[in-house]
């Protein structure tokens, strides 16, 4: 409950934000209020994926303590707002999202910014495979989960670099989810249970990767990952950094061991919760809670008093 205070926080503050085209307003609106919430949890974490550098960006950078110090030493993934684009344009499924690991357990992507995905359900574990055709793999999953290939359903993000990866979804009889942004949400729809989403697939930030990989941990599904730099330098560094380019990364490389915890908040209403609600008498909030430990999957709805806000 102390994490989910802080990505409710980000929520309410980027939630006076929604539509009015001012993406870094709302972000750091959300910075602000996580950052706050976080300084009161009886833990000492260290933000592995944050905000940017520390000269970039002065709250909740890479490499920041954060909590009060005491308590368990861990990892601590933040995006206050995933999808600011989302969140000024007022669309759909703009989250704030925290994923919390124990102390050097996350993957630290930092050289590469992007990533190449395969996010799936407890079906697809040993059944798809990011090294296999697209197609292969959704007639795979497609009869593991008894569904007919024209059922399946495929997300993926809505980007140029995608045009033929959309096009093979499609010649292979499935239809495809399209993500105007955010591919944290577009993947953990994919893992959850009685989704209508089968598949998460495509290049998206490595960074949303981890993140990722923690929640689809709690869900018990499959999450795989290919490190894809933009251009030589990036690749150059990549090696520097001692990172294998054609490496698939499970989620057990993404995030190790078994005690992972994910939390959301909806600033938008969307695929995985209602967003920020504001009535005359309260704000209200409707958080994910995922625990890898203990496989639960919980869902809480708070009441906020505007005078407190």
């Amino acid at each position: 409950m102390e994490l989910v205070r802080a990505t409710e926080a980000a929520a309410i503050r980027a939630s006076s934000w929604v539509g009015k085209g001012r993406k870094n307003d709302a972000d750091g609106a959300a910075v602000d209020g996580m950052r706050a919430f976080l300084s009161t949890v009886h833990f000492d974490g260290v933000v592995v994926i944050g905000e940017g550098e520390k000269d970039n960006a002065p709250m909740l950078f890479n490499g920041e303590h954060v909590g009060d110090g005491l308590g368990p030493s861990c990892d601590i993934a933040v995006d206050p707002v995933e999808g600011t684009s989302l969140t000024a344009a007022g669309r759909p499924n703009a989250l704030s999202v925290l994923a919390v690991s124990d102390r050097g357990s996350m993957y630290d992507p930092s050289a590469v910014f992007y990533m190449d995905k395969l996010v799936a359900g407890p079906e697809g574990v040993g059944v798809v495979d990011i090294r296999n055709p697209i197609a292969e793999n959704i007639r795979a999953l497609a009869k593991a989960k008894r569904k007919s290939v024209d059922d399946i359903r495929v997300a993926v993000l809505d980007r140029p670099r995608h045009e033929k990866l959309i096009a093979e979804i499609r010649e292979a009889g499935a239809g495809v989810h399209l993500l105007l942004d955010g591919d944290v949400a577009g993947g953990i729809t994919a893992a959850s249970y009685d989704s209508p989403v089968d598949l998460c697939v495509g290049i998206g930030g490595s960074p949303e990767g981890i993140i990722t990989a923690c929640a689809v941990k709690g869900l018990g599904g499959l999450i795989q990952g290919v490190l894809a730099p933009r251009d030589d330098a990036e690749r150059q560094k990549a090696l520097d950094a001692g990172h294998v380019l054609d490496r698939v990364l499970e989620a057990d490389d993404l995030v190790r061991g078994d005690n992972t915890y994910f939390v959301a908040t909806g600033i938008t209403s969307g695929d995985l919760v209602r967003g920020v609600e504001r009535t005359s008498r309260v704000i209200r909030t409707e958080s994910l809670v995922l625990r890898s430990a203990s496989g639960t999957v919980r869902r809480v709805i708070s009441e906020h008093l505007p005078a407190k806000w």
